[in-house]
């Protein structure tokens, strides 16, 4: 066994994330990242390191779990997904929506400012965000964010007419407004071995299998699948796409936005 499958079998057995699920490309990248910043230059010293440093196994959980995420991203999927929410919410019941691999709460944040955006009340959406790492949702629970160098907060949220309604500034952060967070509920969730939920009229689940070795992305798209009612919408990464069994469950609403529709059954 080489250093590093030792080193991803002491993050298996001895934290939170099951990096077998994952693609070996996606992990070296993470780790090798976290190895730049601890100034190690081999697997075996980092090995060493996560040993007798449980702020460096949270570190490297940190890394590994969250995603590349930002508000609106993809402008074309949100406005597109600003039609399909005032569709939803003509039923004149609530719609549901479920943020699933919401890493730190900017996707069901965007969710929240988009419907309110578009004239929705607080009673009309619900929205569950789930993300399996505990860190993360306690992160997007307090719902502050900071520009850096490489994140401008102003300019992601030039996708709404008027972010100030939805944010607060401080500086160079943000500060989600309680009319927004409202509207979403966070919960712990493992798309890979947890249940599928029941009655979503939307489910959004971007850019997750990307990072997952092939075997694992089908019972993640079965699980989402599962957790929308008849005419509910599924919208995936704009890489991803649906096996083809699964994907018969399904009308194209936007085939290029990776946006569907659930069949109605009989």
């Amino acid at each position: 066994m080489s250093t590093f499958d030792d080193l991803l079998t002491f993050i298996e057995t001895e934290t939170t994330f099951a990096s077998s699920y994952y693609d070996e490309s996606y992990l070296d990248r993470r780790i090798s990242a976290r190895m730049r910043r601890t100034k190690r230059d081999s697997y075996d010293e980092y090995l060493a390191l996560l040993r007798e440093d449980p702020a460096e196994r949270e570190e490297l959980l940190d890394t590994l779990s969250v995603n590349v995420t930002s508000f609106f991203r993809d402008g074309k999927v949100w406005t597109a997904m600003r039609d399909v929410l005032k569709d939803l919410a003509a039923s004149n019941r609530t719609v549901r929506i479920w943020s699933a691999a919401c890493a730190d709460g900017r996707e069901p944040y965007s969710l929240s400012m988009l419907a309110l955006d578009a004239g929705l009340k607080s009673r009309q959406v619900d929205i569950l965000a789930t993300d399996i790492d505990e860190n993360a949702l306690e992160r997007a629970r307090q719902g502050v964010y900071t520009s850096s160098r490489t994140t401008d907060l102003d300019e992601q949220l030039s996708f709404l007419d008027a972010p100030s309604s939805y944010v607060e500034k401080d500086g160079d952060q943000i500060v989600i407004s309680e009319t927004v967070k409202d509207l979403v509920t966070f919960d712990r969730h493992d798309l890979i071995t947890g249940n599928s939920k029941d009655g979503f009229d939307m489910v959004l689940c971007r850019n997750v299998c990307i990072y997952l070795d092939t075997e694992y992305k089908r019972p993640i798209l079965e699980t989402v699948s599962e957790s929308l009612g008849n005419g509910g919408v599924l919208v995936l990464g704009q890489t991803e796409t649906l096996p083809p069994d699964i994907k018969d469950r399904f009308e194209a609403e936007d085939p290029r936005l990776r946006i569907y529709r659930r069949r109605r059954s009989d």
